[in-house]
Formats: structure tokens, sequence, C-alpha cells
């Protein structure tokens, strides 16, 4: 029974010592310090001591004392008690503690075990599904135009050229989508790979699935990824699997139903996934309109790019793999390698540093070897040889962990360097710029135009890593570079084999080298004989570091 106004103000004035309702100039509500230690952090940008005024509205008062959290006027009769402790123990009837039922999806935020209720910017399934502030990219196949929705809760006009791309994206089939949104950022980086091995050997073989994000425009660190189900078949296996999924793997779930106008138009309506065997319908949950937007000016993968795709600090890098401890024990061993190698990285004012880049076969390696003899240099390679025992293991994580480790590795390298041009040149075989134009062209997805442009800090060298006086990109035609690779039985990393096969992802990583600044990289022509590249590097060291 929903309490009437008398009852909550009986309420409000009984606990009044226990909860502070102060509202200010920006309509910010406060929680009492006593929820503190359990409250984490609502709506997004607030912090842990206010609710913004958002909120307000759906929202009923926290009552501390007795440990009920915040829940929506609708939710009332349907809350059970919360534990003093403030761990969620039933939300919604038959809810779990993971799970908020549909029809509570705009009021209820999510609620995570014993870290009781919190919503995060790239997190907030409540704000996934109620505002239309959250845009979706679906990507399809490689040269295809991605589909840019938003989310609605009431249907709107739509253009024929909309409704096309919406039904060529979603066709007839039966539609789910995924989104890895639960725990902190290394448990869904992981989650979100064994998610999309799970997705390759489960799913029935008519069931295809695509990549999908949601992200606030221009918030960073706002994006979450998942992916978007097309389901041909009729078995019940899907649904089966998805249930599975939705416990094992911090995902939220939704299905797609169509729907039809009076004049005939179809429309596709988001809702939280039920599935039929284990839970019985409990009355109609809230539907969402999907509408298609036009795309962002930039890759939504920049929003979380810094610090995730590519590391400008070290002790960014160092962090993740310190996250990494419980679930990964190699990175308490590459830590201490760290600790053992690095020393204070500062400019350097002994000899030159000479790094020479490029994609694999257009001739580093023998350069750098006839360069170390012509000059009497030392030469150096990154990662650096003491990582080379976990190199295997760390290219088999997501992103986000592999991408710390060859950060780490760079740092270390930086610190050889430091050592070495005390007594002579430096010649170092790859560097940060192979690190990050892997890591951008692997990030964002789509033509050459997604990238970055030009001038973006993504390309900004980082503020602690120690400079080369002489960046060299040593470059060769698709063809040269083919029949290199063909007399070469070497093992590759997974972006290594890209390149081979893939010429667009060639073209990314070839223009994510040329964009990166101070220093940016000199182009070489590599396709001559060894010595002819050989000299007119050379001449190029004389000029540019008086050697």
């Amino acid at each position: 029974m929903l309490w009437s106004r008398a009852t909550r103000l009986l309420c409000l004035l009984s606990f009044r010592r226990s909860v502070s309702f102060l509202c200010n100039k920006d309509r910010h509500w406060r929680v009492c310090g006593e929820c503190v230690e359990s409250v984490r952090r609502v709506c997004g940008e607030c912090t842990v001591r206010r609710v913004c005024a958002e909120c307000t509205q759906g929202v009923w008062r926290v009552y501390c004392a007795q440990g009920v959290w915040r829940v929506c006027a609708g939710c009332v009769e349907s809350v059970r008690r919360v534990c003093g402790e403030c761990t969620v123990r039933r939300v919604c009837g038959e809810c779990t503690v993971r799970r908020v039922c549909g029809e509570c999806v705009q009021g209820v935020w999510r609620v995570y075990g014993a870290r009781a209720l919190r919503s995060l910017p790239n997190m907030s399934v409540s704000r996934l599904a109620r505002g239309c502030s959250r845009l979706f990219l679906l990507e399809l196949e490689a040269r295809a135009e991605p589909l840019c929705f938003i989310l609605s809760c009431e249907r709107s006009a739509s253009t024929r050229a909309d409704a096309e791309a919406v039904r060529r994206a979603f066709g007839s089939a039966r539609l789910f989508s995924l989104l890895v949104d639960g725990g902190g950022r290394v448990q869904r980086a992981r989650s979100h790979a064994e998610l999309m091995k799970a997705l390759h050997a489960q799913l029935p073989p008519e069931c295809i699935f695509s990549p999908l994000t949601s992200f606030l425009p221009g918030v960073k660190d706002s994006l979450i990824r998942g992916f978007l189900l097309r389901d041909e078949s009729t078995s019940s296996s899907t649904e089966r699997l998805l249930s599975d999924f939705r416990q094992s793997h911090s995902v939220s779930v939704f299905s797609y139903e169509r729907e039809q106008d009076g004049d005939g138009q179809f429309w596709w309506c988001q809702e939280m996934f039920r599935s039929p065997a284990t839970e019985p319908e409990s009355g109609q949950s809230q539907r969402f309109y999907v509408k298609p937007t036009t795309a962002p000016e930039h890759h939504p993968a920049m929003l979380n790019m810094i610090n995730s795709d590519v590391f400008y600090r070290l002790e960014d890098a160092y962090q993740v793999l310190q996250e990494c401890k419980n679930v990964i024990p190699e990175s308490m061993a590459v830590l201490e390698i760290v600790d053992q190698q690095l020393e204070a990285c500062k400019q350097n004012e002994g000899f030159p540093v000479i790094v020479l880049e490029g994609l694999d076969a257009t001739g580093k390696t023998t350069l750098t070897e006839s360069l170390q003899k012509a000059l009497a240099a030392t030469l150096l390679k990154s990662p650096p040889q003491c990582l080379a025992p976990y190199r295997q293991h760390f290219d088999s994580e997501p992103p986000l962990i592999r991408r710390a480790f060859y950060a780490l590795g760079n740092y270390i390298t930086a610190a050889q360097i430091q050592r070495e041009s005390s007594q002579r040149p430096v010649i170092v075989d790859r560097y940060w710029h192979s690190t990050a134009a892997y890591a951008i062209a692997t990030a964002v997805s789509g033509p050459v135009e997604k990238l970055p442009a030009l001038g973006s800090e993504i390309y900004e060298w980082p503020s602690d890593l120690l400079r080369p006086n002489l960046v060299l990109l040593l470059t060769v035609s698709p063809q040269e570079r083919l029949r290199r690779l063909q007399h070469r039985g070497l093992g590759q990393t997974e972006e290594e084999t890209q390149l081979e096969v893939n010429h667009l992802f060639r073209q990314k990583v070839d223009e994510a080298y040329k964009r990166i600044q101070n220093p940016a990289c000199v182009v070489v022509d590599a396709s001559p004989s060894p010595d002819q590249v050989l000299q007119q590097v050379l001449h190029l060291i004389r000029i540019k570091c008086h050697l």
C-alpha cells in the first residue's frame, strides 16, 4: 500500500536527527553522515553526500536508522526491507540482489550486492533506460555505416530513411542486447572478453552478434561495451544462455520487440529481458522506443581512450596491474620488475636517442643492427627482454590490461635508455609511438576518417616518459611487406596478424603513427636496398642529431 502524505511527514519528523534534507540553489538533497560509509555515488556526477535534483521527484527519503534506501514512489509496495548494513536482500518481489525488475527501471538504481545502490555515468542502467541522454552505436560490417540511436519513452515521427536504417540493422530476427556494466574497470574488461568468447562458443549458428556501445556524448569514461544479438532460430536455448550470461558476466540484458501503429509503421521497443522459463510475467515492463539519431562527430571510443587504450602516466598503467593482482598472478611479477628497473626518467641530456618505428617487415631489425655498428651505439627493444616471459599471457588479456602491460614496458625501456645514453648513442626498436598507434587503430572502428583529428590530445607524448631525439618511421608498399612476410616464420601478435589481412587496419595504424606529435615521426622510404636505406638514415641522423 502506498504511504499517505501524513505517514511520510511523520516518518520525516521521526528521523529528523538521522536524515538531513537540505535544499540549495541547485536543489541538491543531502544524505545524512551516517550513510556515508554505505552510499557510494548516485546520479553520476553527484558526490556521496548528495542526490541530484533529477532524483527528487521519483525517489523517497532515506531512513538510515532502519537502513531503507531510496526507491521510486511506484515501488513502495514492492520493495521489502533492506538490512541495517545496507546489503539489499530483496528488491521488487522476486528480483535478486543483482537485478531490478522492469517496472522499476526508471526509479530504482542498480543494486550491486553489499555495495548497495550506486550509479556511475558509465554504469547506470536506469539512466541508460531513462534518459535519452545516452546514445547507442551498433557496428555492422567493416565498411557499413553504423546505426546510432537513442531510447525514447514515446513514439516520435521518423523519416523513411531512418526507418530503413533500423530495418537493415535489426532485420526481422529476435533481438537482444547485452551491456557489460557491472564491477570495476578490470572486471568489466575481463567480463566483456569472456562474454565474447562465450557468445562465439555457445550461441546457436543462427544467432549472430555485433558490437554495441552505449555512451554519454562528450562525457569521458562514460562508454560501456556490449553486443546486439540477432537470433534467427526458434530455439529457447538463446534465452537460457542470456539468463546465464546475466548472472555470470555482470551484464544487463535487454530484449526488443516490434510494435505497429495504426498507420502501419513499425517501431522497435526495448525492455529489460526476462527469461520465460525462469521469470514469469509480473506485469507490463517499461518500454522504450528505438529512435535513430545522428552519429557523433568523433568516435565514442575516444571517451575511454585516455588511460585505458593509451596511457600517459606511469602511475596510471601501474595502477591497472595492481588492480589485477588477485586475478592475474603474473601482474605481481611484472610490477616487481618495474620497481627494480625504473629510475627517474627526464629529458635526455647525454648521447642522442634514435627510435625506429614501422609495421612488421619494413626492415627495422636489419636497419637497427646496421645503425648499432655504424654508430657504435647501444641497441634496445621495447618491450624489453625482461618482460618477454610474460608477453604471451598479457597478449591474451583484454585491451585495458594488455595496453597497461606494454605501457610499463615503455617506462622500463626509458630507464634503460637513461642509463645507456650517458655513455653512447642509443638505437631503440619501437617505443611509445608503436604502442599508441596500434592501440588507437584497434579502438577506433570504421574508416581512417574516424580517427582522432590531428592535434588531438590523444596524440600527445606522455609528460613523464623520456623523449627520443629522433623518431624514424619506416614505410614500404603493401606488396613489398607481403613479400617480406612470406619469408618469415616468426610468431605474431593478434594485431600484427590483422595487418596482413586487413588493409583498413594498416591504413589506420600508419595514419596514427603520422599524427603523433612532440616528437613527430620522420617518414623514411625503406623500399630500396638495405645499404641505401642505411645511408639515407645516417644522413638524417647527422642533420638532426649532429652526430
